[in-house]
C-alpha cells in the first residue's frame, strides 16, 4: 500500500499530516521569534512574557466559563439537530455574556494589584485594562473555536490556525522592534482580537449554518450540562495557569527572575511542540470517544492512536534531545542553563502525550468527578514535587517534578478509564 493512499485511508493520519505542515511553519516561525525575544528581551524579559501568557490562558477558560470542551461535544452529538444546537448556543451566549464582563470588570479595576502579582510592578496596569477590552472577543473566539472542532473541519481549523498565527507573529515583531518588552506584552494581549477576526472571516459562512443568530435568546436550557465542563475548565486551565504563575514567583524568589526566565523558555519549547497535539485531541480525539461505548472499541481506538502518535512524537522529541545544545544557540543564544532541563521535560511530555490520550476519555464521557480528581492530583503533585526539588537541584528542580508527576498521573488515569468500562460492563450485564 502506498502512503499516500494510507494517510487517505485513516482520519486520523491526514488530520495528523495536515497537522503537520501548520505546526511545521508554525514552528520555524515562533523559533525566529523566540530568538527575537530571547535576544532583545534577556532571561527576565522572558519571565514576564511568561507570566502573561499564563495570565491569558486562564482568561480563555474564565471568559467563556470553561465550556469549551461541551461546545466541542456537543456539536459534534447535536449536529443534525437544530433544536437541540439552538439551546447550546443561547446557553453558551449567556455562559460568554456573564463571563467576558465579570472578567473584565475584574481585570479592569485590579489592574494594579495583578500587574504587581504577575510582574512585581504595578507599570504594566495598563496591559491588564487592554486584556479587559478584549476579554469579550477573547470569549468568543473560544466558543466559535469549539464549533470548528465539534464539527471536525480540520481543514478550515488548518487554515484559521496558520493565518491568525502568521499576523500574530507579524504583529509581535513590530511591536517588539518599536516598543521592546511593552511592544512585546501589547502584542501578546491583543492576540485573541486577531484569531477571532480570522476565524470569523474564515467560517462565519459555516457558523451561520449552524448558529442562528436570531433565534438565539438570554436562556439557559443546556446549563446544568455545561457547568460540569466549567467544573472541569476550572481545574485544569485556570488551576494550571495558577501554579505556573506561582512557580514562576517561586523561582523568582528563591534563585532569580533569570532563572524564571529559563524555565520559562523550557516551557515555551515543550508548548510549541505539544501543540501539535492540541488539535488531534479536540478535532478527533473527543468526537471519536464520545462515539465509543464497549472497552474493546476504546482499546482498539487507543491503540490506533498510539501507534499514530506516540512514535512520530517518540523521534522527534529524540531528536530534540540530541540537539538541545545547537537548540539553544539558534534559538536562545545565552541561555545555557537550559540544557540539563531538555532531558526530563522531554521524558515528561511522552508521558503526559499518553496520558492524556487516555483522559481524554473523561471530557468525552463527562465523568466529571474522575477528571477534577486527576486534574487536582496532577496539579498539587506538580506543585509540591517543584517546591520539593528546587531546594536540592534549582531551576532542574522543577521538570524533574513534571516528569514525575506524569508517570503517577498516567498510572491512576490508566485505573480510573479501566475501572469506568469494568463498571459499564457490569451493569450491562445486570440488565
Amino acid at each position: 500500500m502506498k502512503v499516500p493512499e494510507f494517510i487517505r485511508a485513516n482520519l486520523l493520519l491526514k488530520m495528523t499530516s495536515l497537522n503537520a505542515v501548520v505546526i511545521s511553519i508554525r514552528l520555524v516561525i515562533g523559533l525566529f521569534i523566540q530568538r527575537l525575544l530571547a535576544e532583545m528581551l534577556g532571561e527576565a524579559g522572558y519571565a514576564k512574557i511568561g507570566q502573561l501568557r499564563s495570565l491569558t490562558q486562564m482568561l480563555t477558560s474564565l471568559t467563556s466559563l470553561g465550556i469549551f470542551n461541551g461546545v466541542v461535544k456537543y456539536v459534534a452529538e447535536y449536529k443534525e439537530d437544530d433544536g437541540q444546537l439552538q439551546k447550546l448556543f443561547s446557553t453558551a451566549f449567556v455562559f460568554v455574556a456573564i463571563g467576558s464582563i465579570s472578567s473584565g470588570l475584574i481585570l479592569f479595576f485590579g489592574a494594579s494589584h495583578i500587574s504587581e502579582y504577575l510582574f512585581t510592578t504595578s507599570d504594566f496596569d495598563y496591559i491588564i485594562k487592554l486584556l479587559a477590552v478584549i476579554v469579550p472577543l477573547i470569549a468568543m473566539q473560544r466558543i466559535f473555536n469549539g464549533v470548528v472542532n465539534g464539527l471536525s473541519k480540520y481543514k478550515k481549523f488548518a487554515k484559521i490556525e496558520l493565518i491568525a498565527y502568521l499576523l500574530s507573529a507579524a504583529t509581535t515583531v513590530v511591536l517588539l522592534y518599536r516598543h521592546n518588552i511593552d511592544g512585546a506584552l501589547i502584542a501578546i494581549a491583543i492576540t485573541p482580537a486577531i484569531q477571532f477576526s480570522v476565524l470569523l472571516f474564515i467560517f462565519v459562512k459555516v457558523l451561520k449554518e449552524y448558529v442562528q443568530f436570531k433565534k438565539l435568546s438570554f436562556r439557559a436550557p443546556m446549563a446544568k450540562e455545561l457547568l460540569a465542563f466549567s467544573l472541569m475548565s476550572f481545574v485544569s486551565t485556570i488551576l494550571l495557569g495558577y501554579v505556573e504563575i506561582d512557580i514562576r514567583n517561586m523561582i523568582t524568589g528563591r534563585m532569580t527572575e533569570a532563572d524564571s526566565g529559563i524555565w520559562t523558555a523550557m516551557t515555551t519549547l515543550s508548548k510549541n511542540y505539544m501543540v501539535f497535539s492540541g488539535a488531534i485531541f479536540t478535532l478527533y480525539v473527543i468526537p471519536k470517544f464520545a462515539s465509543i461505548h464497549t472497552r474493546s472499541g476504546f482499546q482498539k481506538e487507543v491503540l490506533s492512536i498510539y501507534k499514530t502518535l506516540l512514535p512520530l512524537f517518540g523521534v522527534g522529541m529524540i531528536l530534540v534531545f540530541f540537539l538541545r545544545h545547537i537548540v539553544i544557540d539558534v534559538i536562545y543564544p545565552g541561555f545555557t542553563e537550559m540544557a540539563p532541563l531538555f532531558k526530563w521535560q522531554l521524558l515528561g511530555d511522552f508521558v503526559r502525550l499518553a496520558s492524556l490520550v487516555l483522559a481524554h476519555q473523561f471530557l468525552a464521557k463527562k465523568m466529571v468527578r474522575n477528571f477534577i480528581f486527576s486534574e487536582i492530583l496532577s496539579l498539587a503533585l506538580f506543585y509540591g514535587f517543584a517546591y520539593y526539588f528546587t531546594e536540592f537541584y534549582g531551576v532542574e528542580g522543577v521538570v524533574i517534578a513534571h516528569f514525575i508527576r506524569y508517570v503517577i498521573y498516567f498510572v491512576v488515569v490508566f485505573f480510573l478509564v479501566w475501572r469506568y468500562f469494568k463498571k459499564t460492563e457490569k451493569i450491562q450485564g445486570d440488565a
